[in-house]
């Protein structure tokens, strides 16, 4: 099978021995791999993750206006692709000082999503802002704080976040913050989210 062109988010030649690769089964494999055609080097493409918090200082929350595509000009929690070298956790608290300049202590994992249509994983931690000092990072147009009252549901750049704040907003009357998990899948007029077995939304998300 001839090899793929060099093209965004495809591989064309093998970083082994710079040999264009082939697209094949391996041996003692069950799916589709790029493969080296000379050198036989398997070249895996493996989900992303995402990882991220949930700042909270009292009763809001910690939401950065994005200043770069995709989404420029939409809501987020502070998020973004984990490092090589750093856990998830460390991943979630440098995104976090890079997008909003906030210091952050990490309490406890608290919703992952399945985002099988563009292959990655996302992770955010619930964390405590520890002081008010934050600021627009370079990635960031505005930092604010949002009481729940005040989200802005319209103007969420992912449904990630929209599910995270929901599941959280749920959950704060009782005092407890349960792992939540789900998977996003793409509808022809947007997107459908399927909870967890035991993460049934109260409100629609």
């Amino acid at each position: 099978m001839p090899g793929e062109r060099c093209g965004a988010g495809e591989l064309n030649f093998s970083s082994s021995c710079v040999i264009r690769l082939v697209e094949i089964v391996p041996r003692n494999d069950d799916r589709r791999r790029h493969v080296c055609s000379d050198c036989g080097t398997v070249h895996y493409q493996n989900p992303k993750i995402v990882t991220g918090c949930l700042p909270v200082w009292e009763d809001s929350v910690l939401l950065c206006r994005r200043a770069i595509e995709p989404r420029s000009g939409y809501w987020t929690v502070p998020a973004g692709f984990m490092e090589l070298d750093e856990t998830v956790e460390q991943g979630a608290i440098r995104e976090t000082w890079e997008e909003a300049r906030a210091r952050v202590e990490i309490l406890a994992p608290y919703s992952m999503f399945d985002l099988p249509h563009v292959n990655q994983l996302y992770i955010i931690f619930r964390a405590r802002l520890e002081d008010l000092e934050f600021r627009p990072g370079p990635e960031s147009e505005d930092v604010q704080l949002f009481t729940e009252n005040d989200i802005p549901w319209d103007e969420l750049a992912f449904g990630t976040v929209r599910h995270t704040l929901r599941f959280f907003f749920q959950d704060r009357p009782t005092g407890r913050f349960p792992m939540r998990t789900g998977s996003i899948s793409p509808l022809t007029d947007g997107f459908r989210f399927e909870p967890g077995p035991d993460d049934q939304l109260e409100v629609p998300g």
